[in-house]
């Protein structure tokens, strides 16, 4: 059974992960409702299509004056391609991906409905609307995605299609979801709406990785330097900080080195170059972002599988 991960019935996991899928999912209604929703932005997946669909259908069924609802929608779209998905990939998608689906579906709705205003931009501004919104929206899913559970939608389609394709999933959602923002160009005939969009779509994701895995404010470096036992002790000893030593070889050269790697602030990088270029200015120094660090002296391993 591929992805699909079994906690024990209520352990402190299975809590932990019930109440991150309960809050990611009102964070993420609560940026459709107030953001997204009212000044017609779709950005992809099942709840864009539902956007779509719910403006097209304003005043064509009595009994719902205002368009077929958001959530419900969503959630007729969700059951299907959750039940293909289960038949063509296996059972990737467990219990987690339904409550999820379902709750967000049903406090978009339950939001909508308790607003005395309905589906009125909080704000009328479109793009201070898209930041928010997508900044929420992202907050939520990566929320979600913290439980180990998927949004459905249109991921499923996009994992359907990469098993009969050479495909990259990745890829295979920047063209599902842009097929979807480019229906409102269709449906709206407006060329902002789908430009909005994709701004909504590009924060969404930042705002995803965010949640996934911090805020981080600390560099990678690699160092190579004839000073190396120097540096060593710089780090060791003033900054306090760990690394590692390999051993390396010029190519040009064919000269024997030693390489430094180590992991530090940000203010501690500036520190370490006006040491560096005071005892070695030949010294050649790699400075990378990282997007997360696990182990001694940062976040452990395994607390993160913990919680």
């Amino acid at each position: 059974m591929p992805f699909l991960t079994k906690d024990k019935f209520l352990s402190r996991r299975w809590f932990y992960d019930y109440a991150l899928i309960t809050l990611g999912a009102f964070i993420l209604a609560v940026g459709f409702v107030y953001f997204i929703s009212p000044h017609r932005i779709v950005p992809g997946g099942v709840y864009g299509i539902s956007i779509v669909v719910h403006y097209l259908t304003e005043g064509v069924f009595s009994f719902w004056p205002n368009g077929i609802p958001i959530g419900l929608f969503g959630l007729l779209l969700n059951i299907p391609l959750t039940y293909a998905g289960i038949k063509i990939l296996g059972p990737r998608f467990g219990m987690k991906t339904i409550v999820g689906f379902i709750l967000a579906s049903g406090f978009m709705d339950g939001i909508t409905y308790l607003r005395p205003d309905g589906l009125v931009p909080l704000v009328d501004d479109v793009l201070l609307s898209c930041v928010f919104g997508g900044v929420l929206i992202g907050f939520g899913l990566g929320l979600i995605f913290k439980s180990r559970a998927t949004s459905g939608g249109s991921d499923i389609v996009a994992m359907i299609i990469a098993k009969y394709t050479n495909m990259q999933i990745g890829q295979l959602l920047i063209y599902v979801d842009s097929a979807i923002v480019l229906m409102s160009l269709l449906a709206f005939h407006d060329w902002k709406i789908p430009l909005y969009s994709w701004l909504v779509i590009y924060i969404t994701g930042k705002a995803i990785d965010l949640t996934l895995e911090g805020g981080n404010y600390h560099k990678a470096l690699f160092i190579i330097s004839k000073e190396h036992d120097k540096i060593k002790h710089k780090i060791l000893v003033d900054l306090e900080r760990g690394g590692t030593l390999l051993s390396g070889k010029g190519m040009y050269t064919n000269e024997d080195k030693q390489i430094i790697y180590t992991v530090v602030s940000r203010r501690e990088v500036a520190i370490i170059e006006q040491y560096i270029h005071a005892i070695d200015p030949d010294a050649f120094i790699t400075v990378m972002d990282t997007r997360e660090i696990l182990g001694e002296g940062f976040h452990s391993l395994k607390s993160k599988m913990e919680t």
